[in-house]
């Protein structure tokens, strides 16, 4: 397998007529954060795709930028997304923005760079404002090291174990959430994780810009007192290395020293599902499900007749 190696001006690519995808980091509140460099980038692309043409258009309004401009998003990026490759192939420059910030971070601009790349198209970043990142540094919270997971996802269930997944990480730990479930996912990541020290930033770079330091129970607190307004951005004080370390075997086979059936039921005591629960304790100790069913029948039939004895 020979390594790609992209030369973003006057490579290979150009020679051969292709043009590039640009990568255009926007203002994620405050229009004085776009640069020089990707005022000009918009003016001289081709086309201009836009995760939504409304809120696009303003920011062109503003810049007085008069580039044509299309939709690519996630609901017809299958259709969109195979024209605006064959544009680029033909020689047309693509500039690439999101609705905020840095395009490609969680959103389908990372499968259009994928299907440039795989044709060896050139794909240029034009770096800009970036919420995760701008939140992370006025969080007071470790910077060396930080892990940025998105979106957590909506349904409890799921959330928990995913939670569970992160709770080892000893990086701080980055998220985006919406206002309406900001509540929901720090009493989920309190019961996970239990009191950590965390951020929450909202309205980056906006007039109403707020930062709050403390720990979960108190930004919950806080949430009480002031429901939550705007998009939030949430910075979490990763697990202590130390406490990783030297109770490595706790964090790992926490549920050693738990009979199969302790076992499944504390699981089952989180998701309400005693299949999924199952199916987790088997994963913990490396077994196949049905022994653990099997188990899991037994012990529970020797207890009934231990207590029908009684």
């Amino acid at each position: 397998m020979t390594i790609q190696v992209q030369k973003s001006f006057g490579g290979r690519a150009a020679s051969m007529g292709q043009g590039t995808l640009f990568l255009v980091g926007t203002p994620i509140g405050n229009l004085e954060d776009m640069s020089f460099r990707a005022i000009r980038t918009l003016r001289e692309a081709d086309l201009i795709a836009a995760e939504d043409t409304r809120q696009t258009r303003k920011l062109l309004t503003h810049f007085e930028i008069a580039t044509k401009l299309v939709s690519y998003h996630e609901h017809n990026k299958a259709a969109s997304g195979p024209e605006l490759i064959r544009l680029l192939k033909e020689g047309s420059s693509i500039a690439l923005v999101s609705d905020a910030g840095l395009p490609a971070i969680s959103d389908p601009g990372a499968d259009l760079v994928r299907d440039a790349a795989a044709f060896d198209i050139p794909v240029v970043a034009i770096p800009g404002p970036n919420a995760a990142l701008s939140a992370l540094i006025v969080s007071g919270l470790p910077t060396e090291r930080f892990q940025f997971a998105g979106f957590p996802p909506r349904e409890r269930k799921v959330l928990l174990r995913w939670l569970e997944e992160l709770k080892a990480c000893t990086e701080t730990l980055l998220f985006y959430e919406a206002p309406h479930r900001i509540a929901k996912t720090l009493r989920a990541m309190l019961d996970v994780w239990g009191d950590r020290r965390i951020a929450l930033v909202r309205e980056l770079t906006k007039r109403h810009e707020e930062t709050a330091r403390g720990t979960i129970t108190e930004a919950l607190e806080l949430l009480e007192l002031h429901p939550p307004l705007g998009e939030y951005c949430l910075v979490v004080h990763g697990a202590d290395p130390l406490a990783t370390r030297s109770n490595g075997l706790s964090e790992t086979r926490w549920w050693e020293d738990l009979t199969i059936t302790e076992h499944v039921r504390h699981y089952e005591s989180e998701s309400g599902d005693r299949k999924e629960a199952m199916k987790r304790a088997a994963s913990d100790r490396e077994v196949p499900k049905r022994d653990i069913y099997n188990a899991y029948i037994t012990e529970a039939a020797e207890k009934d007749e231990s207590e029908s004895e009684e």
